[in-house]
């Protein structure tokens, strides 16, 4: 982490907390003003680079100096603006800054087959943009903001998906039922924000928790703790707030899927956590009501209901967005146990589920980028006309049911100890029918893949065709991580322990 500190221009590294969101916003006004669409996605990747050296960074200056807060303009918190990275959030950082980085490698093939020449270098600022929200979401310290950076998400968000029209005209639909939902979600969580405020007359979050502590709860903030809850959880795609979910996966371009799937839901998640951990306290009566039956109760019934409807899906983005409504059901159950062992799981899960989502999709938008293809039955044989992209399809796959040897299993196998640790066999019960269901739908995908004859055109069989380096690469080392990390998963769950004792104190 030094060495990738003194790679920076002077004076940078102290700066990362606020350069790790300037640069994504500057960049995307350079790449709006780009003349063409490859230039746009250059300057793309430079600001990705940045992003994910800033957050390796910040990673090292947390683990070894502790809690960093920056103060912007120079006023002090908590009457200025606060950025603060610490072990909760910099894994988050890391998440989004890597992830994103492989996406938007992956994104130059990608976008120049779904998205029209003249629009491409608006499309890559609008990209930009939802980067700077999302890291913005997850690195600053004053609740307001949070609704802010959520917005500028949001909002560019609505736009990338809706730019999907040219391919599939769904996607304005899609857009527009995501545009109402996350307004009506950003309403409740701005209203909650205020009722914290009135509460305790400050909007930053460490010296709310302070206040609140001191002076005790009361009905207002009990209020604002439901508004908060109602409004990050639409974001989260948390059961039964999720049905903006399936279709703005299924319709938007392929790049855009793959990183909202690996990223924006696990934002969400995290500043959920944020709140009812370091705001609120989960020893207060409500808070700590909420874990068994509103946050446990809600993943168990989202990873049953969410994994029946994949099943019966005929279209393949469509089933891997129910299966992701069903794997935030998992971190809910992980968050809902209250412990710190569940907390570790979930966040352990959300991490991998990162690895498994971005490979998939990726996957999926390389079966498109070849063939077109979009339904299940589409993917008939394409285990012998595209091997590799099938190949890595099946590994994240397996990893999506917890195969032993993946990714998968690892989280899974945390989360089933923290469950039995709690005494809840029904929560076991839950995690084993739910990977029994997670089976069956990618059985669906792999019995296609594999066991079909591809589909042959005046009697000659498709030839093999490789997607392009740039896609396969990306799709490649994701595949290869779901495997790696089972092995070696020491940095992953070091980061996820470490996270929920940052916030629980190892309770």
């Amino acid at each position: 982490m030094d060495m990738l500190a003194s790679l920076l221009p002077a004076g940078a590294a102290v700066h990362a907390p606020a350069l790790i969101v300037v640069v994504p916003l500057i960049a995307a006004a350079i790449a709006a003003l780009m003349p063409r669409g490859p230039w746009a996605w250059g300057v793309t990747l430079v600001t990705a680079i940045v992003v994910a050296v800033l957050s390796l960074v910040l990673l090292g200056q947390v683990s070894t100096g502790g809690v960093i807060s920056y103060a912007m303009g120079g006023w002090p918190p908590p009457w200025g603006i606060e950025l603060r990275v610490d072990m909760l959030n910099v894994p988050l950082l890391l998440l989004v800054g890597i992830v994103g980085l492989l996406c938007v490698i992956y994104a130059l093939p990608s976008v120049a087959d779904e998205i029209g020449p003249r629009k491409e270098a608006l499309f890559y600022s609008a990209f930009l943009v939802c980067f700077a929200g999302l890291l913005g979401v997850t690195i600053t310290g004053d609740a307001f903001n949070v609704f802010v950076f959520l917005e500028i998400s949001s909002i560019s968000t609505y736009t990338i998906i809706a730019m999907g029209a040219a391919k599939d005209r769904r996607a304005l639909t899609a857009s527009y039922n995501y545009l109402v939902l996350g307004t009506i979600g950003a309403t409740f969580f701005v209203i909650g924000v205020g009722f914290l405020y009135m509460a305790t007359g400050t909007l930053n979050m460490a010296d709310m928790a302070v206040i609140l502590e001191a002076n005790g709860h009361n009905r207002v903030t009990q209020a604002a703790f439901a508004f908060i809850v109602v409004g990050l959880g639409l974001k989260a795609a948390m059961f039964p707030l999720h049905v903006w979910l399936p279709n703005a996966y299924a319709f938007a371009p392929n790049f855009v899927t793959a990183f909202l799937a690996s990223t924006a839901t696990k934002v969400a998640f995290y500043a959920l956590i944020r709140f009812v951990f370091s705001v609120f306290h989960p020893d207060v009566s409500f808070v700590s009501m909420s874990f068994t039956w509103l946050f446990a109760v809600v993943g168990v019934v989202a990873m049953m209901v969410a994994s029946v409807q994949a099943v019966f899906q005929t279209d393949a983005r469509r089933l891997l967005a129910y299966s992701s409504v069903a794997q935030v059901g998992y971190m809910m159950l992980g968050l809902g146990m209250g412990t710190a062992a569940g907390l570790s799981a979930g966040l352990l899960h959300l991490m991998n589920h990162a690895l498994m989502k971005g490979a998939l999709f990726m996957a999926l938008g390389a079966f498109a980028l070849n063939f077109g293809v979009r339904r299940v039955k589409d993917l008939a044989g394409l285990g012998q006309t595209m091997p590799a992209s099938a190949m890595a399809f099946t590994v994240a796959g397996l990893s999506l049911v917890g195969v032993p040897l993946t990714v998968g299993f690892t989280s899974k196998w945390y989360l089933v100890t923290a469950a039995l640790d709690r005494g809840w066999w029904w929560a076991v019960a839950a995690l084993m029918i739910s990977s029994l269901l997670a089976l069956a739908y990618v059985a669906r995908l792999l019995a296609a893949i594999w066991m079909e004859t591809p589909p042959s055109h005046h009697g000659e069989i498709a030839k093999r065709r490789l997607a392009p380096w740039m896609v396969l690469a990306p799709m490649g080392i994701l595949a290869v991580a779901n495997v790696y990390f089972f092995f070696h998963a020491d940095p992953l769950v070091g980061l996820a322990r470490a996270a929920a004792d940052a916030v629980m104190g190892g309770q």
